[in-house]
């Protein structure tokens, strides 16, 4: 690593490859990851990426957004979403994304929350799709530096200015690299869960960081729980079971193998239909059930292959019997505040994906909208660095300047976390008239 580049990227999953790909091809550009380049929440999507498909879906669409988000959502930047997205998946197709499709055209499917079938997929690993292409484009870059095993303790921050970050690299050396912006693309904060399926190194590092400079933060107490993920007796990450499963007909029963919800709600009341069901059965899960989706002609095997798998390992066979599903956290809707453009509070720094809330989500994320949002706001945010690049003059930083920044460990940031989010669930109560 050098000491001073013209942008640093922190992350590598979809939203920093993509912020990575749309800097302009003169700039020197340096892409970290805390852990292997492959590590990212994206890469565990597995359902698939909404789109636009006519023009007459857009009212629909939108509707559904901001339903499922209790109308909570910020309107324009969901319009801005929906309006971009089109866009997204033909640059997704030239980049070798390879979306299912039968006879030439796209297969589009269906997941809870959604009035149509608007969903692009490959298999049940769209997000390993996604960003393995994307960071094979990155890797053929010759302006874009990759390091992995590199982690971002601090940013350098001089009158609410950006000017870089403070690093610990492999060897645990603790360093200053200069540069004229910065980009958070961290990803979410499950790792601070007990159950969670986020990798477990996604603490929210840059949140932990945004308090420590009082950059703007907005609705880190949205903390989405996903209703299905694999039950199991093992400590770890949470296994998904995609909501598209559900999507194309898996139903939900209770422990006497009654059906006791409907399976296509948004995710919170399908949680909540869970939770509460569990409490009634006195059990530590409830069933779920993919024959129904084998009485439609669809090979499960061939649809979900690496759900099969798994629940193969698990001593579960989906095809012959129900396979017990727990829910766990899933997705953060909140964290860095961010206009349009992705750009924060502070001059010269952006967040883009899962570490940033530009309020598309609102209160509870509609299925699937994360990897298209993820893309559109690093897209935008990439872009307004280019123009501002262009016309900005910026300060030369002295390699040899020192910054002080101490690590903070993983239980202090924990609890930092924690206190943040249960002020900001505790402002939204006062505000909706409830109380403890």
């Amino acid at each position: 690593m050098k000491r001073e580049y013209d942008v640093i990227v922190v992350g590598t999953g979809v939203s920093g490859c993509f912020t990575a790909l749309h800097l302009s091809s003169n700039l020197r550009i340096l892409l970290i990851t805390k852990e292997k380049l492959e590590e990212s929440d994206s890469f565990l999507a597995q359902g698939g990426i909404c789109v636009l498909k006519e023009k007459d879906d857009f009212s629909s669409f939108f509707e559904d957004t901001l339903k499922a988000g209790h109308y909570e959502n910020n309107k324009k930047s969901v319009e801005v979403m929906i309006n971009s997205s089109q866009d997204i998946i033909r640059e997704l197709i030239d980049y070798g994304v390879d979306f299912n499709s039968k006879d030439g055209k796209l297969l589009f499917t269906r997941e809870g929350a959604h009035s149509k079938e608007r969903i692009l997929y490959h298999e049940d690993i769209t997000g390993e799709e996604i960003t393995s292409k994307l960071l094979a484009q990155v890797k053929r870059r010759e302006n874009i530096e990759i390091v992995e095993k590199t982690s971002m303790l601090d940013i350098i921050n001089n009158n609410n200015n950006c000017e870089g970050i403070v690093v610990k690299d492999s060897n645990e050396k603790i360093f200053n690299i200069y540069s004229k912006m910065v980009v958070l693309a961290t990803g979410g904060i499950g790792g601070i869960f007990e159950n969670s399926t986020n990798f477990p190194h996604l603490t929210g590092d840059s949140l932990g960081i945004a308090l420590k400079h009082d950059i703007k933060i907005k609705d880190i107490s949205y903390i989405q729980i996903h209703p299905t993920t694999l039950y199991s007796e093992k400590k770890g990450r949470r296994f998904l079971i995609s909501e598209s499963v559900r999507g194309e007909g898996a139903l939900l029963y209770n422990q006497k193998y009654e059906r006791f919800t409907d399976e296509l709600q948004p995710r919170d009341v399908v949680t909540k239909a869970i939770l509460e069901q569990m409490k009634k059965d006195g059990g530590k899960s409830v069933w779920l059930d993919m024959r129904p989706i084998m009485k439609k002609g669809i090979d499960i095997k061939e649809r979900f292959p690496n759900i099969v798998k798994r629940c193969l390992e698990e001593g579960y066979d989906p095809e012959k019997e129900c396979i017990p599903v727990v829910p766990a956290q899933h997705y953060f809707m909140g964290g860095i505040e961010v206009d349009l453009k992705s750009s924060t509070s502070m001059k010269n720094l952006y967040a883009v994906g899962e570490t940033s809330c530009n309020g598309v989500h609102g209160a509870n994320r509609l299925a699937s909208n994360s990897l298209l949002e993820s893309l559109v706001f690093s897209e935008r945010a990439a872009l307004d660095i280019n123009e501002r690049l262009l016309k900005e003059e910026f300060y030369q930083h002295s390699i040899d300047e020192k910054v002080e920044s101490r690590e903070l460990s993983f239980e202090e940031l924990k609890e930092e976390l924690f206190i943040a989010i249960e002020k900001d669930k505790r402002m939204k109560e006062s505000r909706n008239g409830f109380s403890n």
